[in-house]
């Protein structure tokens, strides 16, 4: 490919996606602005018009990452009808996303405490948390769960399926798939949710 190729505005996403390949597939050392431009055939000169550094280029990638992670917490969410299973789908929507690009997950959460952090990744970072306290919220309005502070319940959701897709992408789980695991663990959040 050629620079001439991208005049339509098609290298800023060509740079992202190759980017993200590198990243998943091989972390975040493997990342070379140089290299990334190699491999989609420009110049660094032409991928620094789309990204000025690497920073710039990561928070993209996070940025990224949080609008398909929030896009499949979403899409779980929406397809289930009560608490237990919009918690439960939700849960297991953000672990798969762990254990399928850990790396990638990682970047993100690095990435939304930079100091250089976009206003657009703190917005996107913020987002699936706030549909946790929107679901909780909800749910405790329709008497499905019991009454409490929404927001440190909300918390406790994150912090147990976090806690999961830590465990699964560090290879913790001594053996354990992590679907049981994940399961297990919304269980015992649902158990401690249950109304009265």
């Amino acid at each position: 490919m050629t620079e001439r190729a991208y005049h339509h505005g098609n290298l800023r996403e060509a740079l992202l996606t190759r980017a993200w390949a590198t990243i998943d597939d091989d972390g975040l050392d493997a990342l070379s602005m140089r290299q990334l431009a190699r491999d989609v055939g420009v110049s660094h000169g032409a991928s620094a018009r789309h990204f000025a550094d690497r920073t710039a280029l990561l928070d993209a990638i996070a940025v990224t990452g949080f609008e398909r992670m929030n896009a499949a917490l979403t899409e779980a969410v929406t397809s289930e009808p009560t608490f237990d299973a919009r918690l439960r789908a939700a849960g297991l929507a953000y672990v798969r996303f762990a254990v399928d690009h850990p790396a990638i997950l990682d970047l993100m959460y690095k990435a939304k405490h930079h100091p250089d952090a976009s206003p657009e990744l703190l917005e996107l970072s913020r987002a699936s948390m706030a549909a946790v306290v929107a679901l909780v919220a909800e749910s405790q309005a329709k008497g499905e769960i019991r009454e409490g502070d929404v927001e440190r319940q909300a918390l406790v959701v994150f912090a147990a399926v976090h806690g999961v897709a830590a465990l699964a992408t560090d290879d913790l789980l001594d053996g354990v798939a992590w679907q049981d695991a994940a399961e297990s663990t919304i269980a015992v959040v649902l158990g401690a949710f249950a109304a009265g």
